[in-house]
């Protein structure tokens, strides 16, 4: 291990310290055992099970802000890396939570946690017992449902972004919106693509929208 992951290490240690975390010290294979295989550059933290939020909380949050809510719902997003990448994005770009279904989901495990870079710590992700239900709640408050599809009825180049509270659904990796979950969306919506890619990976497509919806929203101040 480097000087600079050792300095690292040592400043973590010391915030645990005046923040009253015990502290344990173990050998390396025992601090593997404990993470489970997982990369941990020398520490670990272990912490109670992540709280997610109801959905109706996102609505409240959002109605808290100056800006129209931005919220992202993943239907059947199974790897966990997708959804901290997603979380990440949407907490770089103003969205206000992540509603996932509480079935055929990835869920926020400390694969997910690491890959967020510390955004899950700020950004709730709500728990839908129905998604389908919970997209039909949030069109009832005022949301547009937009569904990112290949075979779309409007191209991203051509929604407007700038206006209405969203609700931007990303598919799964492999078979993109459910069937259900598509009928309920308000539109559907693909990215233009310049090169020869039929589709991009969820978070990927997720991080590209809603940099096009905060540019819009810049705009339209």
């Amino acid at each position: 291990m480097g000087s600079t992951s050792d300095e690292r290490v040592a400043e973590a240690v010391h915030l645990a310290a005046e923040l009253g975390v015990p502290i344990l010290e173990v050998p390396r294979g025992e601090l593997d055992r404990l993470a489970g295989g997982a990369l941990h550059q020398g520490i670990a933290l272990t912490v109670p099970p992540y709280e997610y939020a109801h959905p109706d909380e996102l609505l409240e949050i959002a109605a808290e802000t100056p800006t129209p809510g931005l919220i992202v719902a993943l239907d059947g997003v199974t790897d966990p890396r997708n959804l901290g990448a997603v979380v990440r994005s949407v907490g770089a770009f103003g969205g206000h939570g992540v509603v996932l279904p509480q079935r055929r989901s990835a869920g926020m495990t400390a694969v997910a946690w690491r890959t967020s870079a510390g955004v899950a710590a700020r950004l709730p992700v709500a728990r839908a017992t129905n998604l389908t239900r919970t997209l039909r709640e949030f069109a009832t408050a005022g949301y547009m449902i937009a569904g990112l599809d290949a075979d779309a009825s409007v191209s991203l180049d051509e929604f407007d972004l700038a206006g209405d509270p969203l609700v931007l659904v990303v598919g799964s990796e492999g078979k993109g919106l459910s069937r259900l979950v598509k009928e309920t969306c308000d539109v559907t919506v693909s990215i233009p693509m310049a090169g020869p890619v039929e589709s991009l990976n969820a978070s990927v497509a997720a991080g590209v929208v809603l940099a096009e919806v905060a540019r819009r929203r810049r705009q339209a101040r």
